[in-house]
C-alpha cells in the first residue's frame, strides 16, 4: 500500500532547499481576482515598500513544473549575492487569475506588477522555456525595469514550427501529458540524463503538477503565433542565452542562429551533457555561468560607457 505522494514529497524537499537559501513564501495580489505566489527574500516581506538589499533576480519557470521545482538549485547559489524572487506563473503552483487573458504578455504584466508591489523597480529576469518567452516579453514591454536578461531553452516568439519536430499535432500533446507514457516522453526529451521511474510516482506527478489543465491548454494556445506575422523585437539590454548542448526542444544550433538576430548585446554559452532542463541536469555548471554573467552585466551597469564597449567586443568573439 503506497502512502506517500512522491511528487508532493519531492516538492516539499525543494521547498526546504529554497528556505535554506533564506527565501519565504508570499502571495501578491496584483489586482482583484489575480494573485501570484512567490518565494522571496525574507526581509522583503517584512519591508515590502523598501527596495531589495541586493540586485534583484527573477527566476521564471517553464511549463511542466512550478517555481520551486525548477529553480531550487539556483536559489541557494544566487542568494549569496542577489535578492532572489521565484514566482509561480498564473495557473501554476497556487497562482491564479479570474481574467480571461492567457497571453505571455499578460503573464509578463502580472510579474512586473507584482515586482513593483514588492518594491523592486529594476531586476534581471532569468527565464526557462515557457518562462523564457515571458522573460523576453518583460524585456520587450518593460525595458526600463530590466537590467539584463538570461534565457534558457526558449525563443522570444513561439511558432508552429517549434512544435512540429516531434511529429505531434499540438504543443499540448507534449507539454500537457495525460498518461504516464506521455509524461515519460516529456521527461525523456527534457532531461539529458535518462531517469527510469516506476509508474506510480509519475501518476503522482500528473495528479499534482497538472491541476489547471483547461487553463494550461489555453496558455499554450495563446503562446503559439502564426509564423508569417512574426518579427523579432529589438532589445536594448544585454541578453545571455544559456543553453543545454543537448536540448531537444530548441537545439544549440537554434540558439546560435538566434543570437545574431537579437543584436550585438547578445552573448551565448552552451553546457555539455545538458538537455532542455539544463539547470537540473547540470546545476553547478549552470549556476557558475549564470553568476558570472550576472556579475559582469551588473558590474558593467555601474561602469563607464567606454568599458561597456570593450566588454561588448570581448563577448562577441
Amino acid at each position: 500500500q503506497k502512502m506517500v505522494n512522491l511528487a508532493v514529497a519531492l516538492r516539499s524537499s525543494m521547498c526546504i532547499i529554497v528556505k535554506s537559501a533564506g527565501l519565504v513564501p508570499h502571495t501578491v495580489e496584483t489586482e482583484p481576482g489575480t494573485k501570484v505566489n512567490f518565494w522571496l527574500p525574507k526581509n522583503s516581506c517584512e519591508n515590502s515598500a523598501g527596495k531589495p538589499a541586493k540586485p534583484a533576480v527573477l527566476l521564471i519557470h517553464g511549463f511542466a513544473g512550478d517555481g520551486v521545482m525548477t529553480w531550487a538549485f539556483q536559489a541557494c547559489s544566487l542568494s549569496k549575492s542577489y535578492s532572489v524572487y521565484i514566482p509561480d506563473l498564473l495557473f501554476f503552483g497556487g497562482s491564479y487569475t479570474d481574467k480571461p487573458d492567457r497571453s505571455p504578455e499578460f503573464q509578463a504584466e502580472c510579474m512586473v506588477k507584482a515586482m513593483s508591489i514588492l518594491g523592486v523597480d529594476k531586476f534581471v529576469p532569468v527565464g526557462f522555456s515557457y518562462g523564457g518567452v515571458v522573460a523576453f516579453k518583460i524585456a520587450e514591454l518593460y525595458g526600463n525595469m530590466v537590467k539584463a536578461l538570461v534565457v534558457t531553452g526558449a525563443p522570444p516568439i513561439m511558432t508552429d514550427s517549434n512544435v512540429n519536430r516531434f511529429g505531434l499535432s499540438s504543443m499540448s500533446d507534449v507539454l500537457l501529458p495525460k498518461t504516464v507514457k506521455g509524461l515519460e516522453f516529456l521527461l525523456s526529451v527534457s532531461l539529458h540524463k535518462r531517469i527510469w521511474l516506476p509508474s506510480w510516482p509519475l501518476k503522482d506527478y500528473l495528479k499534482t503538477m497538472f491541476t489547471n489543465r483547461k487553463e494550461m491548454a489555453e496558455l499554450l494556445e495563446a503562446l503559439i503565433i502564426n509564423k508569417d506575422t512574426t518579427t523579432l523585437p529589438s532589445f536594448p539590454q544585454r541578453i545571455h542565452l544559456l543553453w543545454g548542448e543537448n536540448d531537444l526542444f530548441f537545439s544549440v544550433e537554434f540558439a546560435k542562429d538566434l543570437q545574431p538576430k537579437l543584436g550585438e548585446m547578445t552573448s551565448m554559452e552552451s553546457i555539455k551533457n545538458g538537455g532542455h532542463l539544463v539547470q537540473l541536469d547540470r546545476p553547478f555548471v549552470y549556476n557558475k555561468l549564470l553568476n558570472k554573467f550576472l556579475a559582469e552585466s551588473l558590474d558593467e551597469d555601474n561602469a563607464r560607457p567606454a568599458r561597456k564597449v570593450s566588454l561588448k567586443l570581448i563577448r562577441r568573439d
